[in-house]
């Protein structure tokens, strides 16, 4: 079932464009039924495919391809799924955003490799079943993200994370049925690694596939807020 908007209580000054970043092998594709129930409520979205697939390209390379999308707008919200924490606080820097998102996503530290985030968390201390990444997707949906799948490179993987985390009101999105990252192992990591106390919404690990209304309803009460502040 995909949640609504209440449309009538999206305030005035609250409109924002939502900057969303996939995760790992993914594409922007992930984000295809969240984009226009945000664009329903009058808000905008920047969805682009990182150029994951070449070895070549590093973190740099992510965020200039998402930062060229977005150009000179303003009032954004950058939005990081899964793999993509890691590009998305590069972004919101760059960006100047009005705030940062980590949907059910891997949040770094500075100086951190991608590999030592998962001993670091202690993410490797989990029992992960093999159905964990989409868990909840309706069958057809999980066909067309297999058959979308993209190779996901990156020698940037072994190297030091170059940022640090922006001075923006961050939210750290639980999801309450990820089997990829548990809901115990999240709510750790945020308030660990953000100070902050997590949100959570019903959805697995793909919850843009799983739950695209939640999503869209977290994203819109984020923006909410940040246009009362």
């Amino acid at each position: 079932m995909i949640e609504s908007i209440n449309y009538s209580e999206v305030k005035r000054g609250a409109m924002a464009v939502f900057v969303l970043i996939h995760g790992g092998g993914s594409s922007a594709w992930d984000c295809h039924l969240v984009a226009p129930l945000l664009e329903a409520a009058g808000h905008e979205v920047v969805a682009v495919d990182l150029p994951i697939e070449d070895k070549d390209a590093g973190l740099g390379a992510y965020s200039r391809a998402v930062t060229e999308a977005v150009g000179d707008a303003q009032h954004t919200i950058v939005v990081g799924h899964s793999l993509g924490g890691f590009t998305a606080p590069l972004v919101c820097r760059q960006l100047r955003s009005d705030g940062l998102v980590y949907l059910s996503a891997m949040i770094p530290m500075p100086g951190e490799t991608f590999g030592d985030w998962w001993t670091n968390t202690g993410h490797d201390r989990e029992t992960i079943p093999e159905e964990a990444f989409f868990n909840l997707v309706p069958e057809e949906l999980v066909r067309e993200a297999i058959r979308r799948e993209r190779d996901q490179q990156g020698a940037w993987m072994s190297g030091p994370w170059p940022g640090e985390h922006p001075d923006v009101p961050t939210l750290g999105v639980v999801c309450r049925d990820d089997l990829f990252f548990p809901r115990s192992f999240m709510r750790r990591q945020i308030r660990d690694r953000l100070g902050n106390e997590p949100t959570e919404i019903p959805g697995g690990h793909y919850v843009t596939l799983s739950h695209p209304g939640a999503v869209a309803l977290v994203l819109n009460d984020f923006a909410k807020q940040i246009g009362e502040d």
